[in-house]
């Protein structure tokens, strides 16, 4: 296996996972696939140690488990003891394991896992033994849980450090916790839920992506199946910040550390249709936390675009200008070293693209 490379990208696929490594966000080394021919929904690093990498891979055949790498991805071992439903909803397994979130700085060990249906688990000691955290799994509010178009999935955790955490669920909307887990409430004030009788339950919506922002950690910012979001942590309700978009709709979200205020995100037509919106692979960017949207195309196919970028697949890097990086269902990854002013061809011809995720190790001049 290659060395390591200050930044890499993680790709997950429908038949395995790929890294792309770079020194200067030019010079690009592939290899994979890892997991070759096996669902790949997401791989994640732990930056508090970063040879550590997580990757919830499998197939509806033999089903998904939770493999981890000590050594930067060289070997991988499944490491899920305890990941289970029972004994906390008897009856249930896990359909599939969608996000993994290492814990805060101040959470030492501490590992975070997602999963359908509707589960969060978590790991003191880097996901040797995993525990279901009851408090949200078994909320009061999940009868009136659904399941999205993709399953009941737990995703986008976010840990913020100081006990704080938030997550999104589809489709039950996004809950938080200050005591590490103990106890949730739903956390949905003012989103939009227009495919209910009742446009602004207390739970029921479709949080498609969800992120704090990597320095600012009580910003948070959310792409939802009925528009884009804004708010604190501690708020009582989110902001849409959705006009000047063409679309309410979308999946993807990238939140780049370098800037206090930016946001990117691909509006997609229709809930039905579900390509990019206008057939148009176009990249909305608000530097002034939504009150604005640019849309970026130089270097993106503005003709017969009908691929869609999942919840998973765009993802930035910490550097200034900011490098953003997404892959479409069509196979094809794409990046920016500009902060989204022009964009090339990280890959093409992939099989499709589940997630998009950074690694970073040690300081360089990127």
């Amino acid at each position: 296996m290659a060395r390591i490379s200050p930044l890499e990208i993680w790709i997950g696929t429908r038949k395995g996972a790929f890294v792309f490594r770079t020194r200067d966000r030019r010079k690009w080394e592939s290899e994979g696939p890892f997991f070759g021919g096996q669902e790949v929904h997401h791989v994640a690093q732990d930056r508090r140690d970063p040879k550590r990498l997580y990757a919830a891979v499998g197939n509806s055949w033999f089903g998904y488990h939770l493999n981890a790498s000590t050594d930067g991805g060289r070997t991988w071992q499944v490491s899920e003891n305890g990941l289970s439903m029972e004994p906390g909803l008897p009856g249930t397994t896990i359909a599939r394991i969608w996000h993994i979130a290492a814990g805060a700085p101040d959470e030492p060990g501490v590992v975070y896992l997602g999963a359908d249906p509707g589960a969060l688990f978590r790991s003191n000691d880097n996901g040797a033994n995993w525990e279901m955290v009851e408090g949200l799994t078994k909320h009061p509010t999940r009868p009136k849980w659904t399941a999205g178009a993709g399953g009941m999935m737990v995703h986008s955790i976010q840990p913020l450090g100081k006990g704080r955490i938030v997550v999104g669920i589809s489709a039950a909307g996004a809950f938080r916790s200050s005591d590490s887990g103990k106890t949730w409430e739903p956390f949905n004030g003012k989103v939009l839920c227009d495919f209910q009788p009742e446009k602004f339950p207390e739970v029921g919506q479709c949080v498609h992506k969800l992120l704090a922002h990597p320095a600012k950690r009580s910003d948070l910012y959310q792409q939802n199946h009925c528009g884009v979001y804004r708010a604190k942590f501690t708020a009582d309700n989110w902001q849409d910040i959705t006009k000047g978009l063409p679309s309410r709709f979308g999946f993807a979200l990238a939140v780049p550390a370098a800037e206090e205020q930016t946001l990117f995100t691909i509006p997609v037509n229709s809930p039905e249709q579900r390509f990019v919106a206008d057939a148009k692979l176009r990249v909305a960017r608000s530097r002034d936390a939504g009150k604005t949207w640019q849309f970026l195309s130089k270097g993106l196919p503005q003709t017969n675009a009908y691929s869609l970028v999942h919840r998973e697949a765009m993802s930035s890097d910490d550097k200034d200008p900011a490098g953003v990086y997404f892959g479409t269902t069509g196979g094809s990854v794409f990046y920016t070293r500009n902060g989204g002013n022009s964009w090339q061809a990280l890959a093409e011809q992939l099989p499709p693209v589940y997630s998009v995720s950074t690694a970073v190790h040690g300081e360089t001049k990127l």
